[in-house]
């Protein structure tokens, strides 16, 4: 099977052209009904380097999407965030044209030049999440959702004047804001899948700490531990900040030090040891972690013990 190279899309005008949809209106923002939208039985995958933020709410499709490595198939309300340079695959389902139900959102980086939202933007952290951490939206926030698109579509296809940009842009912000909202409910409502990623992080980090992985590679890495969850690292973050409080770096701090004071209270090891034996080269960068998560050097903690 032959290597597919993506294909760069830089402007949403190239966009239209690629998909075979009429041109914007607007040559940095366009709001496109994803029932335009087809790619025939048989044809090639698209895949597609995009340049600008792509904000997309999919109701149905016949069709599934890649991102990254990660397929999805779209069958209720999801919302999902690309940002500039990263990858979308779309390709049609066997024996059928590939048709979506929704809407998409597109806006160049140009558009929020010399805006608030230029930055802001860049700080809202679900548009590193994959496709597959998408956004699951009740109906009533459907509903909220697609109002604030068709308000921005109805002003760009307004006379442009001089507040036309800003209307937009709080259009914009306000619909950023929302995703945030509803993102962190879905954190809160999806409690049992949410739970179930802990009790498999607290496998993944035991397991780690119990075996001779320690010594190899020291501490798992914040990366490693969401690859092994299949989820994205800023994905984990959020979601185990909302339910802990913690980020995952302070889990495996976490877990770190509750095998040190194992082996400080039941072995005869010296500080020294303890410290390779849990990865560190150096035994003072163990002592000065755990003198700042306990208040105790590790003598201190062993003597105190005893």
């Amino acid at each position: 099977m032959k290597s597919v190279q993506p294909h760069s899309v830089k402007t949403i005008s190239e966009y239209h052209k690629l998909m075979e949809i009429p041109q914007p209106e607007h040559p940095l923002i366009s709001v496109i009904p994803f029932e335009l939208i087809r790619c025939s039985p048989g044809a090639d995958p698209k895949h597609i380097v995009i340049g600008y933020y792509s904000i997309a709410l999919k109701k149905t499709t016949d069709g599934k999407m890649k991102y990254g490595q990660l397929e999805y198939d779209f069958n209720t309300g999801i919302l999902s965030f690309m940002a500039p340079g990263q990858v979308l695959k779309i390709e049609a389902r066997e024996g059928k044209p590939h048709i979506h139900s929704g809407w998409l959102l597109l806006i160049h980086p140009d558009f929020l030049w010399r805006t608030p939202l230029a930055r802001k933007i860049k700080q809202y952290e679900y548009f590193g999440y994959s496709v597959n951490e998408a956004l699951h939206l009740s109906e009533k926030e459907e509903a909220t959702i697609v109002s604030i698109i068709q308000n921005i579509e109805q002003e760009y296809r307004s006379n442009i004047d001089q507040f036309s940009q800003d209307v937009i842009i709080g259009h914009l912000e306000l619909l950023l804001t929302y995703g945030e909202r509803f993102y962190h409910r879905q954190f809160i409502t999806r409690k049992i899948a949410n739970h179930r990623v802990l009790e498999r992080l607290e496998d993944i980090l035991t397991t780690w700490f119990n075996s001779d992985e320690i010594q190899r590679n020291g501490l798992p890495t914040v990366q490693h531990i969401a690859g092994a969850l299949n989820i994205s690292p800023n994905y984990l973050s959020v979601l185990l900040k909302t339910l802990t409080g913690q980020s995952t770096q302070q889990h495996i701090h976490d877990k770190l030090i509750e095998k040190a004071k194992e082996k400080l209270s039941t072995t005869s090891l010296s500080v020294s040891e303890i410290a390779w034996e849990l990865g560190f080269e150096h035994s003072q960068s163990f002592s000065k972690l755990f003198k700042s998560k306990t208040n105790l050097s590790p003598l201190e903690f062993r003597q105190a013990f005893n």
